[in-house]
């Protein structure tokens, strides 16, 4: 399937300069959401996986059907201030500003496998943070996805070391 027919351009969002990709009509499409998790699925390529971290807030879309198709817990990644009970946090930057992503401490146990899933790779800052945040507690990153992946602004290059997989590259 061509996912990026489901992918719109939204110009100067969120700021200026910047040109965001919209996956809003891809998840509106039930074949094409169908679709997409299967291939996300399909990019894992039988690793084991205890845990698959979804950052906030659009890798909160398909890391829970991932999770379920991989017989894993799913761990929500928020922003600051959004998480219930015990954290550790990391600063990261990315594109357009900086911010802190936040881990619950009892979401990953030490020797876990994990899956990190996000929407964009970018310029690689979140998906870092994270797994700092991974390794952290005590767990093992087996591998980045990403729904789509910006290779000019080469976020692969800040991920060296670990594995990564996009579905759709611009």
């Amino acid at each position: 399937m061509d996912f990026k027919k489901y992918v719109r351009d939204i110009p100067d969002f969120p700021e200026k300069g910047i040109s965001f990709k919209d996956i809003t009509p891809l998840l509106q499409d039930a074949n094409a959401l169908a679709s997409a998790a299967e291939a996300l699925f399909g990019l894992i390529k039988n690793k084991k996986v205890d845990k698959v971290v979804g950052m906030e807030s659009r890798g909160f879309f398909f890391a829970p059907l991932l999770a379920t198709r991989l017989n894993a817990g799913f761990v929500p990644v928020r922003k600051r201030g959004k998480l219930p009970h015990q954290i550790i946090s990391e600063p990261y930057a990315l594109e357009y500003g900086t911010d802190v992503l936040e881990i619950h401490v009892d979401s990953i146990l030490k020797g876990e496998k994990v899956l990190i899933h996000d929407d964009v790779l970018a310029t690689g800052g979140t998906a870092k943070a994270v797994c700092k945040l991974i390794e952290k507690l005590g767990g093992e990153v087996v591998q980045c996805n990403f729904l789509l992946e910006l290779e000019f602004l080469k976020g692969r290059d800040k991920l060296s070391g670990y594995p990564v997989e996009a579905l759709i590259r611009y």
